[in-house]
């Protein structure tokens, strides 16, 4: 096969897409082989070419498959090669020309028009705009540990990267240390790369916070509009720890009024919170039904807490990249071996909190490298020994007192209605949690936990675990609320 032009080379692309397209692969994959361009064709390689070195390293593991196809749509021993090109700079949106009314004679002279044309300033920046850290650009899909209790979560945050509009807004909600964040960055990061021209802001409820009261300290100077027009100009606007934002009336009310714009004119927004939307209504949050009602007008989603598989795969997806790094990096300390029975070990005594599991198998390389520098090796009680540190057990005891505290908050409800006589709706839950909760947490027995609940019965006591051993079987997102009021007591 001689040397083909750059038009050749697009039509057998376009095959080779075709063809795993066809072949069931997933359509974020095929979105990040439609961005690749093909470049040229030679006896030996389909050259194509992307500027995001994400997309290189996805497609370098998918090579044998890209090859084989390539090979069976040319007819010949092909291999696909993925360039990286330098990004184009991102053009100014051209001026609009009015002609005059009549031609004047043409003239070597540029007009006063001319030079102020030619000289008019860049568009200016959106300061909501800001380049990626060094410490969130790890925040990346291809770094995320995907099980089965965030995988719809990380499935939706891709299709949102990858420019769908079918989740708008995404809401992801779950407790503290669970993946949120990095979800939320993951989307800011595949967006920077891959497609720079959509524009997208990630904030913290308390930036957003801060971005209001700012502009309304200096409203007579046009800031509130400024901000506005800043906000109106995002295409995706992503909204960490929204919880956070439910005391600051001013600021919801600047956000609702935000939300339905973007909405409005087709705009991405994601959220997170470490609750659902319709729990961040209750209680004296300023978050009425009109916002809660947008917020969940789109696809919700939780992350929950990882079981012992996941802990398992989040160790060693840990162990792997900190030793990856740590020689890459020339950082001494933590290169050291851990073997596959002291990670599983290590993921048996592990807490939930995925930040905290990081610190753990940190901690435990520190101490493997300690044992081998003095000639031993890392032992299970060692493991063990970092896990109390970590996740310390009998710190406190686990009291009726503390568990009705807790759903009390996590519902926002005062003591006197959780134990009281009423039986509506609003008040059954939360009551019928908290007697769940307190014979899973205690040795009280059944007459003992009516004592703690407004003197009910033991047959009142037996029908309220019932209640809610039936609801979670059937009801994820009870399930989900009751494990995120466990955790908060037990950690």
């Amino acid at each position: 096969m001689e040397s083909t032009n750059e038009s050749d080379a697009e039509a057998l692309w376009e095959d080779v897409v075709a063809a795993l397209e066809a072949d069931d692969l997933p359509a974020a994959t095929v979105a990040m082989l439609r961005s690749c361009e093909a470049t040229s064709l030679d006896d030996e390689a389909l050259h194509i070419s992307t500027s995001s070195r994400f997309v290189q390293r996805t497609l370098a593991r998918m090579a044998q498959r890209l090859d084989d196809i390539a090979t069976q749509m040319a007819f010949v021993p092909l291999s696909v090669v993925v360039d990286i090109t330098r990004p184009q700079p991102r053009k100014s949106r051209p001026q609009r020309q009015v002609p005059p009314p009549s031609a004047p004679a043409v003239s070597s002279t540029p007009t006063q028009e001319q030079v102020h044309a030619e000289t008019k300033p860049a568009p200016r920046k959106n300061p909501l705009v800001e380049d990626v850290s060094a410490l969130s650009s790890n925040l990346t899909f291809e770094r995320f540990v995907e099980g089965p209790q965030n995988k719809f979560a990380l499935d939706a945050a891709k299709q949102v990267a990858n420019g769908s509009r079918n989740y708008n807004p995404l809401f992801i909600y779950g407790k503290s240390g669970l993946g949120k964040t990095h979800l939320l960055r993951a989307i800011q990061n595949y967006i920077a790369q891959n497609d720079p021209e959509r524009l997208c802001a990630y904030r913290v409820a308390t930036d957003f916070i801060d971005d209001y009261s700012r502009a309304m300290k200096n409203a007579r100077s046009g800031a509130a509009e400024a901000l506005a027009e800043n906000y109106h100009a995002i295409d995706v606007l992503i909204i960490d720890d929204i919880q956070l934002m439910s005391t600051a009336a001013g600021t919801i009310g600047f956000f609702y009024d935000t939300f339905n714009y973007l909405i409005s004119h087709g705009k991405q927004i994601v959220l997170a919170a470490d609750r659902t939307p319709s729990e961040l209504g209750m209680g004296q949050s300023r978050f009425d039904e009109r916002v809660t009602s947008r917020l969940d007008s789109g696809m919700t989603v939780s992350i929950q807490v990882p079981d012992y598989e996941l802990k398992l795969q989040l160790i060693d997806a840990f162990y792997e990249r900190m030793r990856a790094d740590a020689r890459e990096q020339h950082v001494p300390g933590i290169d050291a071996p851990i073997s596959e029975e002291l990670r599983r070990e290590m993921a048996k005594r592990a807490g939930t909190n995925i930040r905290v599991i990081e610190g753990y198998v940190q901690s435990c390389l520190m101490l493997s490298f300690q044992r081998s520098a003095t000639g031993g090796q890392l032992t299970e009680e060692d493991v063990i020994s970092v896990a109390e540190q970590k996740w310390p057990s009998g710190q406190r005891r686990v009291t009726v007192e503390k568990i009705q505290e807790a759903v009390e908050m996590s519902y926002g409800i005062q003591h006197a209605q959780l134990v009281g006589g009423k039986r509506n709706k609003e008040l059954m839950e939360p009551r019928h949690v908290a007697i769940w909760l307190t014979r899973e947490l205690t040795d009280n027995t059944l007459a003992d936990i009516g004592k703690h609940f407004g003197g009910r019965t033991h047959a009142t006591i037996k029908h309220s675990i019932a209640v809610v051993e039936d609801g979670m079987r059937d009801d994820r997102i009870l399930q989900d609320r009751v494990a995120r009021i466990r955790d908060s007591i037990l950690e």
